[in-house]
């Protein structure tokens, strides 16, 4: 037999209507049996008790003392053996003031498994969600003012080199040819770092939207990585680095979209010959651990401090505060590498100690 039918609110009143009932009951019999039991004792109505007793009853009946009595204890009754589901129900109502003036920190407690217990344990997921959904609106609003901010700062600075060395060039501020094309070639190279910038904030936008469509086939990660760091050689080699692949030769298959990896790992390689190549050597390995696909990108250039690991994939973060767009990029490469490996269900880390700095990216394993 299921029980679970009678723990509602309907089955409550009930119990409550018969519980009150029963003992209202009860009561006008003790109260019955105890007047004739009385009258009884004292048939010679010498007892002050016995006469207002049989006056009540000659004036004015027993039934109208019947009800008199029985519906205020009727009514003490239900009112009490009700209390908890009506304190339960005043919670609630707080609840909802406390929800509705903004109070989504505020929990109902939870007191029972009928519909009032539900209700109030629905009113605290309710609430809850409302607050992590109206703290993601505030994050994302946040996260939007910001790369706005770091956006028109990092614009800003170029754009200010490129248009002075252009004033000098418009109003004739110049020597001689060769001051000329000095000015020409600072504002050219300015340029550059601004179309990098606008393209690295474009392929961030581009893969942090939820939206962005993927060609997902099998890919084997191991022979995707050797072809591109063969590719990557003669960048290796300007900055007088070597690499070094290890590879599983059983396939690395996972399922992903090839150009988009492409763009993860050259992130990552570039991040290496930019902050390591005083280490000389980057180190790549690709192996399978149980069923995902682990590919770990190592150098061994100066490590990162571990306060600035945690934020390392963050937008426009930079470890070196100091260096210049030049020589630091636009702070968007890991963060872009991020979003490309979660879109891929994939996660990406980094360590780093005195000896080496490691990146390391996980993918599951193709089906």
């Amino acid at each position: 037999m299921n029980l679970k039918r009678f723990d509602t609110l309907s089955w409550k009143i009930v119990g409550f209507s018969l519980t009150s009932l029963a003992l209202t009951a009860l009561i006008l019999m003790g109260g019955y049996y105890g007047t004739s039991l009385l009258l009884w004792l004292n048939p010679s109505r010498s007892f002050w008790g016995v006469r207002l007793i049989l006056w009540v009853i000659n004036t004015i009946g027993s039934t109208p003392v019947v009800i008199l009595i029985g519906i205020p204890l009727f009514i003490f009754f239900i009112l009490k053996l009700s209390r908890n589901t009506t304190k339960n129900l005043h919670n609630i109502t707080s609840g909802v003031q406390a929800i509705a003036d903004g109070n989504l920190s505020f929990k109902v407690p939870v007191t029972g498994t009928d519909e009032l217990g539900k209700l109030a344990e629905n009113m605290n997921t309710m609430a809850s969600k409302l607050k992590s959904a109206i703290e993601e609106e505030r994050a994302a609003a946040k996260a939007k003012n910001d790369l706005i901010t770091g956006v028109s700062h990092d614009l800003r600075t170029p754009l200010t080199s490129v248009l002075g060395f252009l004033e000098y060039v418009e109003k004739d501020r110049y020597k001689n040819e060769v001051e000329l094309r000095y000015y020409v070639n600072i504002a050219y190279e300015k340029s550059l770092t601004l179309k990098k910038l606008i393209d690295d904030l474009f392929e961030y936008t581009r893969v942090s939207s939820s939206g962005l469509p993927l060609n997902i086939e099998p890919v084997d990660l191991g022979k995707l990585l050797e072809q591109l760091i063969e590719e990557f050689a003669p960048v290796l080699e300007q900055a007088d680095m070597t690499y070094r692949i290890h590879t599983d030769t059983a396939p690395l298959i996972i399922n992903g979209d090839a150009d988009e990896l492409v763009r993860l790992y050259e992130n990552l390689f570039t991040n290496a010959v930019r902050y390591g190549k005083e280490g000389k050597i980057l180190d790549i390995s690709v192996v399978r651990k149980d069923d995902r696909i682990v590919a770990l990108c190592t150098n061994y250039g100066t490590p990162i401090p571990a306060s600035d690991l945690p934020h390392l994939f963050k937008r426009f973060y930079r470890v070196d505060k100091s260096r210049s767009r030049e020589t630091g990029g636009s702070g968007l490469g890991l963060a872009i590498a991020k979003s490309i490996a979660e879109l891929h269900g994939g996660t990406i880390t980094a360590k780093s100690t005195r000896k080496q700095t490691e990146f390391e990216t996980s993918f599951p394993v193709s089906e």
